[in-house]
C-alpha cells in the first residue's frame, strides 16, 4: 500500500523539523565576517557605477551636441546611441527590480535593499530566480543575451566586441557545467541574501561598463572617414636622414597634395630636377656632416598664375658604425641562449653580418640574434664583430663589442597554484591555503627576476617538519612532485601548523646542479 505524506502525521512532522535544523545549519556555516564582506564590495561597486554613469552622461551629451551641430552628419551615431541608452536603463532597471523583490521576501514588504536585516536568508533569492513556474533566472539570462548580442553589433573593434562578450556571459562555470548546472542555478541556488544582491550589483556595473564602452564608439565613430586639408605645403621625404659615407643620399620633395594632371617644377640647391625623376632627389656622399636641401616647388595654377611653396630640409653623413645592445644585460650567460639586438643604421638586417669569438650567433628575427657561449667559458670574453655589406657588393666591418661571460645565477624556489579566479600563482613563503597547497603538486624552480626568465629542473627535495613530540622529521623525495608519504603529511596539517621545503637541488638549461634556499610554509 502507497504510503500518503499526511502534512500532520508525526512522520511527515519529523521531515518538516529535519528541514528546518537542515537549512539553520547551512545559514550557521555563513560567517558574519563573509556577509559584512559583501556589503563593502557592494559599497565599491556603487561607486564603480556611479562613475560609469556620470562618464556615460558626459559622453551622451557630447553625441547630442554633435547631433544638434551637425544632424545629417551625426544622425545614424545619435539614433544607435539613443538606442543603447534605452536598452541599459530597461536591463538595468529589471535588475534593480529583481534586487528588490529579493530583499522584500528576506525581510518582508517594508525591506530595503540599501540595508537588508536578514543577509544570510538561502531561501529569498531562490524564491525570486529558481521558481519552478516563474522564477526569473531564465528571463535575466535571455535579457543578458540579448542586451550582449545587441551592444557586440554595435562595435565593429574585435577587440572590444570580445571584452564585451565576455563581461556579459551567461556561459556556467565548467564546475557548474559539468554538474549539469545552469548559468542562473550556478548564481542563485542556496545563495544568501546578501551575496544573491552583490552579484546582481556586479551585473550592473557590468552593464553602466558596456553601455560606456559602447557610447565611446559611438562618439569616436562619428569623424571617421573624414579627411580635412587646410594647407598645401612642400615637403622633402628623405628614405634616410642618417647616411653613412660611401652611401648616397635619397628623398622625395612633393607637395603635400597633387593635381594628377599637373606636374610641379622641382628646384634643388639651386638647379631643377628632371621631370623623369618624379621629384627624386639624388646626390652622392663623400665626406661626413650636415648638409642642406632647400629649394622651391611651381605648380601653375588653372588662372594662369603659379603656385609656389618653398621647402628646407638637411641631412647627416656619418661614418660607418653599428648598435649591438643586449636585451638581457651588458654580460652573456654561459650555455644558454643570450637575445642580443644587431642593427646597422641604414643598413637592412639581411646584410648585417656578426660574428661572436667564442660560441656560436644563431639568428631568431628581425635584427635579433641568439648569442650562445660555451658551458665551460665562464670567465672570459665573448667579442661580437658586425660587418655590413654596401650596395655595391664591399663588407665593411662596423664595430667589435666585448661581452663578459658569466654563470647563470641561482633559481628561486616556488610552488605554483591557481588562485580563486583562476589566476597562476607563485608561492615563495608564507601562509597558503591547504587546498591550494594539495593541488599544486610539487615544488618547481626558476629565474624570473624580470631581467631573466629561465627555468629549472627540480631533481629533489625533502619536507621538515615536527612530529608530536618536537622532533623534526625528514622526508625526502626524488624528483619535483611530491611524494605519496608527503601528500599524506601534508593532508593531515591543522590550520596554523608549518613544515619546510628544503635540499632543493634544480638543475638548469647549462647543465650545472645547484642547492637553493628552502621554503617556510604555513598552512592556512
Amino acid at each position: 500500500m502507497a504510503v500518503v505524506n499526511n502534512p500532520n502525521s508525526p512522520r511527515q512532522k519529523m521531515i518538516n523539523l529535519m528541514y528546518l535544523v537542515f537549512i539553520a545549519m547551512m545559514a550557521l556555516n555563513v560567517s558574519s565576517e563573509v556577509l559584512d564582506g559583501f556589503v563593502l564590495v557592494e559599497d565599491s561597486l556603487h561607486h564603480s557605477i556611479e562613475n560609469s554613469t556620470q562618464r556615460n552622461t558626459i559622453v551622451s551629451r557630447e553625441l547630442d551636441t554633435y547631433y544638434q551641430a551637425n544632424p545629417d552628419k551625426v544622425r545614424e551615431w545619435y539614433n544607435k546611441g539613443v538606442q543603447v541608452t534605452s536598452a541599459s536603463e530597461d536591463i538595468y532597471n529589471y535588475v534593480q527590480q529583481l534586487k528588490e523583490r529579493i530583499v522584500k521576501v528576506a525581510d518582508g514588504k517594508n525591506g530595503d535593499v540599501t540595508d537588508i536585516q536578514h543577509k544570510d536568508n538561502l531561501e529569498a533569492a531562490s524564491r525570486i530566480m529558481l521558481a519552478p513556474l516563474n522564477g526569473e533566472g531564465k528571463n535575466l539570462r535571455d535579457a543578458i543575451d540579448s542586451y550582449r548580442t545587441l551592444m557586440a553589433n554595435l562595435v565593429q573593434d574585435p577587440e572590444k566586441n570580445r571584452i564585451i562578450k565576455e563581461s556579459l556571459s551567461t556561459t556556467p562555470s565548467r564546475q557548474a557545467d559539468i554538474n549539469g548546472r545552469k548559468w542562473e542555478e550556478s548564481l542563485f541556488e542556496n545563495m544568501p541574501v546578501s551575496a544573491a544582491i552583490t552579484l546582481l550589483t556586479k551585473l550592473q556595473s557590468d552593464i553602466r561598463y558596456v553601455q560606456g564602452e559602447v557610447m565611446s564608439n559611438l562618439l569616436n565613430s562619428v569623424d571617421v572617414g573624414d579627411y580635412r586639408v587646410n594647407m598645401v605645403e612642400a615637403q622633402v621625404v628623405p628614405v634616410s636622414q642618417i647616411v653613412m659615407r660611401g652611401s648616397s643620399y635619397e628623398a622625395n620633395i612633393v607637395l603635400s597634395a597633387i593635381d594628377s594632371t599637373k606636374r610641379p617644377a622641382v628646384y634643388v640647391n639651386g638647379r631643377m630636377l628632371d621631370a623623369e625623376a618624379n621629384g627624386r632627389f639624388v646626390v652622392p656622399t663623400s665626406s661626413t656632416g650636415t648638409f642642406p636641401v632647400e629649394g622651391y616647388i611651381e605648380m601653375p595654377n588653372s588662372d594662369g598664375t603659379t603656385l609656389r611653396r618653398d621647402f628646407r630640409s638637411e641631412y647627416f653623413v656619418t661614418e660607418p658604425g653599428a648598435t649591438v645592445a643586449p636585451t638581457l644585460m651588458n654580460i652573456l650567460y654561459a650555455g644558454i641562449e643570450n637575445p642580443i639586438r644587431i642593427a646597422v643604421p641604414g643598413i637592412p638586417s639581411g646584410s648585417v653580418f656578426p660574428t661572436i669569438s667564442t660560441g656560436r650567433l644563431t639568428k631568431k628575427g628581425e635584427s635579433i640574434w641568439d648569442a650562445f657561449p660555451a658551458a665551460n667559458s665562464v670567465g672570459q670574453e665573448a667579442v661580437v664583430t658586425v660587418s655590413a655589406q654596401m650596395a655595391d657588393g664591399r663588407r665593411i666591418e662596423m664595430a667589435k663589442t666585448p661581452f663578459r661571460i658569466r654563470m647563470l645565477p641561482d633559481p628561486m624556489p616556488y610552488i605554483e597554484y591557481k588562485d580563486a579566479n583562476g589566476n597562476v600563482r607563485k608561492f615563495r613563503g608564507g601562509t597558503i591555503p591547504k587546498r591550494n597547497l594539495m593541488e599544486a603538486g610539487g615544488i618547481l624552480a626558476a629565474i624570473d627576476d624580470d631581467i631573466l626568465n629561465i627555468q629549472f629542473t627540480v631533481l629533489r627535495f625533502e619536507l621538515i617538519y615536527p612530529d608530536s613530540f618536537g622532533n623534526m622529521i625528514n622526508e625526502p623525495t626524488e624528483g619535483g612532485n611530491f611524494s605519496e608519504r608527503q601528500k599524506n603529511f601534508i593532508r593531515g596539517l591543522a590550520r596554523g601548523k608549518q613544515f619546510w621545503v628544503n635540499r632543493v637541488v634544480a638543475r638548469g638549461p647549462d647543465g650545472v646542479e645547484r642547492s637553493i634556499p628552502p621554503i617556510q610554509v604555513i598552512v592556512n
